[in-house]
């Protein structure tokens, strides 16, 4: 944390009438910086705190701070430091973008009760109080400095109906990309950031692909992220320098072909920043309507970019059945975990339109295999060893 010079007048007592003195009060104004519509804005924050008059009376006959205040004007300095510095962050209010901080307030105890002690012997109604402001280690002037002012681009996707497990690493995994800076012409890298798919890291055990069925492995669900933040970055226009489909179609991750897999260390998602500030990431989540958004700002965007609808071809009809392994399944039963797909290809054109009128377009083509339902059970079931030798 960082102080900053006092900056602050607050003034102290009340509104308590002694005789002997008026009343005595604690004034405060400062200011906290946002970011809105491209600009840093300073908003004014004014506040008053009131003291017993009587007590200020009896500090100006006796030459000196009672002992009765000063408690009370312990009170109120603790009062003033609990605002604690929390970082900055944009927020979405009502279709605006405003990004806001929280500075911490510390009261210079020694220089303040000088104050007020001269204050109260030269028989003023006020005192200065010194404050120092502390800034959050990410703090709204930084971002300004940056050039960190304009929300870029975002993208959303829905996870409803998944299971705990699928739930659980969806939220660690964008936890691990949540308020990432990418520099100017440096690359996004979804593996370096998130790291190692694995129980250290925070992954549970869930379904994945491989082998052409389900089979369970420390991060199922972690494509549910990566999706989502190729769908950011294919918004905003950013250059995607690698991303690579599903073998098969996912309904988590419709409009098909709207999607990006990882599996470290072959498959990866990656976006370089082309533009000339710093993009900040920032991720959401709601679980009642089982959403997870990633939103990128930085400078104002120079383009404008169209997203077409996935044209869909080249249909096949969905593979046969095939089982994947679960100890807690009874003997004879089985449970359905993924539902048949159709093999088909899609196609999603992006076309980015620069400031300057320069057009171009992109497409973003996806293949996907016939799918066949996927069946839970039984470790001994012959189903299993009549699979395996296939």
């Amino acid at each position: 944390m960082r102080f900053l010079p006092p900056l602050v007048v607050l003034s102290l007592v009340s509104s308590v009438g002694a005789a002997t003195y008026p009343a005595f009060s604690l004034k405060f104004v400062t200011n906290e910086p946002r970011i809105e519509k491209g600009r840093l804005v300073e908003d004014t924050i004014a506040k008053r705190y009131p003291v017993n008059a009587a007590l200020v009376a009896r500090s100006q006959r006796i030459g000196r701070l009672s002992t009765d205040l000063l408690p009370r004007l312990s009170h109120t300095f603790n009062v003033i430091e609990q605002r604690k510095p929390k970082e900055a962050y944009f927020v979405n209010d009502e279709g605006r973008w405003i990004a806001r901080q929280q500075t911490g307030w510390v009261v210079d105890r020694r220089a303040t009760k000088d104050n007020i002690l001269k204050a109260i012997q030269a028989g003023r109604h006020e005192a200065e109080i010194v404050l120092r402001r502390v800034e959050p280690k990410r703090s709204v002037r930084d971002w300004a400095r940056a050039g960190i002012l304009h929300h870029v681009s975002g993208g959303e996707s829905n996870f409803a109906g998944s299971p705990s497990f699928r739930v659980k690493n969806i939220l660690v995994g964008a936890k691990k990309l949540e308020e990432r800076y990418v520099k100017p012409s440096e690359e996004f890298d979804f593996n370096a950031y998130v790291g190692e798919i694995d129980k250290k890291n925070g992954f549970v055990p869930g379904y994945v692909i491989s082998g052409g069925t389900l089979e369970k492995e420390d991060g199922g669900g972690i494509c549910q992220v990566s999706t989502t933040i190729f769908r950011a970055a294919y918004q905003g226009g950013f250059p995607i320098t690698e991303r690579h489909e599903h073998s098969h179609r996912v309904k988590y991750y419709d409009p098909v072909g709207y999607e990006a897999t990882v599996y470290a260390p072959s498959k990866n998602f990656k976006f370089r920043n082309d533009t000339k500030a710093p993009l900040f990431i920032q991720a959401s989540w709601d679980l009642r309507s089982s959403t997870l958004r990633f939103d990128i700002f930085g400078a104002k965007p120079n383009r404008k970019v169209t997203v077409s609808r996935p044209v869909v071809t080249s249909f096949k009809p969905p593979a046969k059945p095939s089982y994947t392994a679960d100890p807690n399944q009874a003997k004879g039963t089985r449970r359905l975990v993924d539902v048949p797909m159709q093999g088909m290809k899609a196609a999603i054109t992006r076309r980015i339109v620069q400031a300057n009128g320069e057009a171009r377009k992109d497409r973003t083509v996806s293949v996907y295999e016939p799918w066949g339902a996927v069946y839970a059970v039984n470790p001994r079931d012959k189903r299993l060893k009549a699979q395996a030798s296939n």
